[in-house]
């Protein structure tokens, strides 16, 4: 029976890969939380990977946030994510873990790239300064997977999936990113019966958005990928691939589809003192579909599915009502 530690399992994407998992025969689920292993301690980590001894060490644990998040706390972003990822990966090599899968971010990629975004395009550029610190950390992450490939023989892998959405997203009103926030926004203007709804910044950006449960399938579908198909697909290094659907839509048109959504008949007001970001990112997915991958869940499907379950955290004492309300 294969053991698999999902780090950062409460999460969005750690509870979505938990449950793609749930479904696989002969797998263990092995579990910890930040109560009992903070991963941006090395000796506390190491010591829990040689205990358990997985065969899949899966990279899902991270600090994340949106624009205003980033922008206040960019210590914290870059050095957390750089300790959880180094940790987890000198602790499975230390562990004897062969395999590992770390999950990024599409937003290590320059903030000028050619559209849609190649693989290849990492560090081809500047970065968008939004969210430097934390694609710093991803980038490092990457590279960190590439470097114990090739000096160790391990097999450690990467994932960069889109802008991610679904049920157990952030949707504080300050730090949530653009689409939990937008459906915030939008879902408390009608419930105060308000007329207005802010948009930050011009709306022109165009985003790629892709449902966490097809985040969490193509986890699995790499995770049963042999070495050699991978390592064909990516280069001798291992490096990283694309997850995405392909499809991007801009800012303005997800809050009109937001305001729809939601039943909300006012008017979206833009706020142009607040930044942009990048100005598109739409991935080239084609590496993904070419081992036989492609996202199934419609952009329609998932927004419903995730505005269902917003609304059914608002009936209890969630972190979502208490972010709502205060």
């Amino acid at each position: 029976m294969k053991r698999v530690f999902v780090a950062g399992h409460q999460g969005m994407v750690g509870s979505a890969i938990m449950r793609r998992f749930a479904q696989v025969e002969d797998v263990t689920l092995l579990t910890a939380h930040r109560r009992e292993l903070d991963l941006r301690d090395q000796s506390a980590a190491t010591a829990f990977l040689r205990a358990q001894r997985p065969d899949l060490v899966i990279v899902a644990a991270a600090k994340v946030g949106g624009i205003l998040a980033n922008a206040r706390f960019p210590a914290s972003f870059l050095h957390d994510n750089l300790m959880i990822a180094a940790n987890l990966i000198q602790g499975a090599h230390q562990a004897d873990v062969q395999q590992l899968i770390q999950l990024g971010s599409s937003c290590i990629y320059p903030r000028n790239a050619p559209q849609p975004i190649r693989e290849e395009a990492l560090l081809t550029g500047t970065l968008e300064p939004t969210n430097e610190p934390y694609a710093i950390a991803k980038i490092a992450a990457i590279k960190l997977c590439e470097s114990y490939n090739l000096q160790y023989g391990r097999d450690y892998r990467s994932l960069m999936p889109t802008n991610l959405y679904g049920p157990g997203d952030n949707f504080h009103p300050d730090h949530a990113h653009v689409l939990p926030a937008l459906m915030q926004r939008y879902h408390a203007a009608v419930q105060a019966k308000s007329d207005v709804v802010t948009l930050w910044g011009t709306g022109r950006p165009r985003r790629e958005f892709l449902h966490v449960d097809d985040l969490a399938d193509a986890v699995a579908f790499i995770a049963a990928r042999p070495l050699a198909e991978y390592a064909a697909a990516t280069g001798p290094m291992q490096s990283h691939l694309n997850v995405g659907t392909g499809i991007d839509i801009t800012i303005k048109e997800l809050a009109q589809t937001m305001a729809s959504l939601t039943g909300f008949a006012g008017r979206t007001v833009a706020d142009l003192s607040k930044p942009d970001g990048t100005p598109r990112k739409r991935l080239d997915v084609e590496k993904m579909a070419g081992l036989g991958w492609t996202a199934r869940t419609s952009f329609a499907q998932g927004l419903a599915q995730t505005y269902d379950w917003f609304c059914a955290q608002l009936q209890t004492d969630s972190p979502i009502r208490r972010a709502s309300s205060g």
